[in-house]
């Protein structure tokens, strides 16, 4: 059970805060909980990146597009942890602005996430945009 707290913990403060700054234009956090171990992928809902590299390249472009974030809610509708291992699927509910323009969305978002020396790194993120 200390697992799952620590894992739930985790998603409800480092991965939250990574997600709020990368909506106010600041992908250094977001950067900091994925992991530097391959596989990591995205298949976003705007776009996607396989390996580190592209990863970078896609967290900066979003960072810059991102801004003036008003509300962002996570809301997790499952979860699991297995060993070093662990998922979860919710709705990611923002108000931000894109390109200036302020938009409204849901994303449903699938990430997966392995613990790596002790901490927890995100592997891998599917979002898609709930019409």
């Amino acid at each position: 059970m200390a697992d799952t707290d620590d894992f739930l913990a985790w998603v409800r403060t480092s991965l939250y805060e990574a997600e709020l700054a990368i909506h106010n234009g600041n992908s250094g956090p977001r950067r900091a909980i994925w992991s530097g171990t391959e596989p990591v992928g995205v298949l976003g809902a705007w776009r996607s990146a396989f390996g580190r590299k592209d990863l970078d390249e896609l967290f900066s472009g979003l960072a810059k597009q991102f801004s003036n974030c008003t509300s962002f809610r996570f809301e997790l509708l499952a979860y699991d942890v297995s060993g070093d291992m662990a998922y979860t699927a919710g709705l990611e509910h923002t108000s931000v602005s894109v390109d200036g323009e302020p938009r409204n969305y849901t994303l449903r978002v699938t990430q997966v996430y392995r613990r790596e020396d002790g901490e927890w790194k995100v592997a891998h993120r599917h979002a898609d945009t709930v019409t």
